[in-house]
């Protein structure tokens, strides 16, 4: 009798672990998967509609204000914000007659020429500053020297033209912090390598890599959707392409997931040590960031991505299936009811 509990013992074991691996691979093989179709419904969606232009109450003004956001993604009355320390508006047609205008002045759209045989530039855009400042520029040069008034616009601006010099500050930051506490010989926590009781900061990486890799995609296959959002931005996953709900449902998930990263290191962690660790995430979520931003453009950053994504679903595996217990004393995570290897307490 005692013979077959245990054979029966043995073999319910081995048919539940069975089960369980199983269930992890098969739940692998969905998210490839439903990755390959996200991937393929993405690039299928992934420009903004052209507007109705066969409405006959419709003014002129209007069907070509219309026509140019649809072309250009900008059209009249677009506010614009020198960056340049100058520039220069000539008063066409008036010959040796220019305006300058300096960095923070503020122009106004005015009026559009399409030249197709003009050496310079096939297209001029008249700019208004006042009423008595006023000129036309090249719009390859307008594009170099203006950017849009809207905070949003701006905030993409300056995050693309300096983010490079912040990833070096910051990752300095997080070598010379680390270089210190191993000179203490105190113990460092780091994301996946040494991590706190908690998958977010790993999915707070994860999402950095999947906006970075969606972000890099539209530039490569759908430049012109990402330009017209830079030009008319918005912080609503509606009402835009579904590449791009996508990419800002991605940024809210990331914001949400930090804030819950706060919460868990705050609650485990000293001050000290969380903000040694935030530091160090910092780093990683720029290094994702930079890493993916780079292999996407050579078709490789989608491979890496769903390698990482296997990865957080391993963490996930064996926090939330393998560890599912915890010790009632001291609260170390345990395979099996039992005795504690840490404090050596009976957990039933």
């Amino acid at each position: 009798m005692r013979n077959k509990e245990v054979k029966y013992g043995s073999e319910m074991r081995i048919s539940i672990g069975l089960r369980r691996v199983y269930g992890f691979f098969s739940l692998r093989r969905s998210a490839l998967i439903w990755i390959s179709l996200f991937l393929c419904f993405s690039f299928l969606s992934c420009r903004y509609s052209r507007p109705n232009l066969d409405d006959e109450g419709m003014s002129a003004g209007t069907r070509d204000s219309l026509t140019y956001l649809y072309d250009r993604h900008y059209t009249l009355n677009t506010n614009l914000e020198v960056v340049q320390d100058s520039v220069v508006l000539a008063c066409l047609p008036v010959k040796d007659c220019y305006n300058t205008l300096y960095k923070g002045d503020r122009v106004v759209v005015a009026e559009f020429a399409i030249h197709p045989a003009d050496s310079v530039d096939s297209v001029w855009v008249k700019l208004a500053h006042t009423q008595e400042i006023q000129g036309w520029i090249g719009e390859r040069e307008m594009m170099q020297a203006f950017v849009p008034t809207d905070s949003i616009s701006q905030f993409i601006y300056l995050f693309s033209d300096t983010h490079a010099s912040y990833f070096v500050v910051i990752f300095a930051l997080f070598v010379g912090a680390w270089m210190l506490r191993l000179f203490r010989r105190k113990q460092l926590k780091m994301v996946y390598f040494n991590d706190i009781d908690s998958v977010y900061p790993l999915l707070l990486c994860l999402l950095m890599a999947f906006s970075a890799t969606v972000y890099e995609s539209m530039q490569v296959f759908v430049p012109e959707t990402w330009e017209h959002f830079y030009f008319n931005p918005t912080l609503s996953p509606f009402k835009v392409p579904f590449i791009l709900s996508i990419f800002l449902l991605s940024i809210w998930l990331f914001i949400i997931v930090l804030l819950a990263v706060l919460d868990d290191l705050f609650r485990q962690l000293s001050p000290a040590a969380a903000m040694f660790y935030l530091l160090g995430l910092a780093s990683c979520c720029i290094f994702c960031y930079f890493f993916f931003i780079l292999t996407t453009q050579i078709y490789i950053g989608y491979a890496f991505l769903v390698a990482f994504i296997w990865i957080f679903m391993k963490k996930m595996h064996t926090t939330l299936v393998v560890y599912r217990y915890r010790c009632g004393n001291c609260g170390q995570k345990l395979k099996k009811k039992g005795r504690c290897p840490g404090c050596g307490a009976i957990n039933e």
